[in-house]
């Protein structure tokens, strides 16, 4: 327990200081772009005195330090700021992209699971065979094809000219669970290359493992070949597993932009782009902890997990 306590210190620690990191870096490259939020405010034909009276209102005229102090000081409290372009709290935007962005990340890992494993375990069973080289095959080819080129087919085909579902979500607002049909398409995409890692991981992993001296031991001591498979070899093949799967996590829940974009989802990364785009450095600030906490959490959850089943592994992690 020690140890345990020790490595998850260790991690903890760690994180802390990526967080930190991660939110100096996107401060510094958030200032380093052209033109502010006073400068978006201003409209296409702007004034030097509005932009200078604009500025000087939103304290954008005090220099970089004093408003990064003031900033990090306020999110020891918990509270992330306030929006620049329109007043609100930041809190508020990542609590209303939070929602699409769950929904989406939950729906793709509830059908990710048993897929990924699925196919994973089927293509082990078969090594080598027929089935093995269709699923490896096919899950190289699809995991080649880019996300947007993916969604940008499914959208030509099923819904334009099929017309079978919708193409964006765009008039859905945030209720997106009430119009299923609107997250068939972002779901698929979101699901494509995960699957395909996934799989391949766990079938190499239990592969690696059925033919490891212990298994061909237990298969000649009569054990059965469904027992050694699940029962021993497939827990070899759940902490890499479970590290893959935790990324796709931290994939999901902070970097769909793409996806969300296409689909036009009022996600998480939707809010990311447009507070980039209007400079917008208190939100874009926000999301980056939300996002570096959700990354530190996840991997600890799963180097957790990879201790738990393989501990060298987990301790090398």
């Amino acid at each position: 327990m020690s140890g345990l306590r020790s490595f998850v210190a260790r991690r903890l620690l760690l994180g802390v200081a990526q967080t930190v990191a991660v939110v100096l870096l996107v401060f510094a490259l958030t200032e380093a772009l052209p033109g502010d939020a006073a400068v978006a405010l201003a409209g296409d034909q702007p004034d030097p005195a509005r932009i200078a009276a604009i500025r000087e209102a939103m304290q954008l005229d005090r220099p970089a330090y004093e408003r990064l102090a003031d900033w990090a000081a306020g999110l020891l409290h918990g509270d992330f700021g306030t929006s620049l372009a329109s007043g609100r709290p930041v809190s508020q935007y990542i609590t209303d992209g939070f929602g699409p962005t769950l929904l989406l990340a939950a729906l793709t890992v509830v059908l990710l699971v048993p897929l990924g494993f699925g196919l994973g375990v089927l293509a082990a069973r078969h090594e080598g065979r027929l089935i093995d080289r269709l699923v490896s095959s096919v899950t190289l080819a699809v995991y080649a094809v880019p996300e947007f080129a993916l969604g940008v087919l499914l959208v030509s085909v099923l819904a334009l000219q099929l017309g079978w579902l919708p193409p964006t979500a765009v008039g859905y607002g945030t209720d997106l669970l009430a119009h299923p049909a609107a997250l068939v398409l972002p779901v698929l995409v979101l699901l494509s290359r995960p699957v395909c890692s996934l799989s391949r991981l766990v079938r190499a992993g239990m592969v690696d493992a059925l033919a490891a001296p212990y298994a061909v031991h237990a298969r000649r001591y009569g054990v059965t070949g469904a027992r050694v498979r699940y029962a021993h070899a497939l827990p070899n093949a759940l902490a890499p597993a479970a590290q893959q799967l935790a990324r796709t996590i931290d994939w999901l829940l902070c970097g769909v932009i793409v996806v969300e974009a296409l689909y036009v989802i009022p996600g998480l990364g939707t809010v990311l782009l447009n507070a980039v785009a209007e400079r917008d450095v208190p939100v874009v600030q926000g999301l980056a902890v939300v996002f570096g906490v959700l990354t530190v959490v996840l991997n600890l959850g799963a180097d957790l997990v990879a201790h738990r089943f393989a501990p060298r592994a987990g301790v090398a992690a």
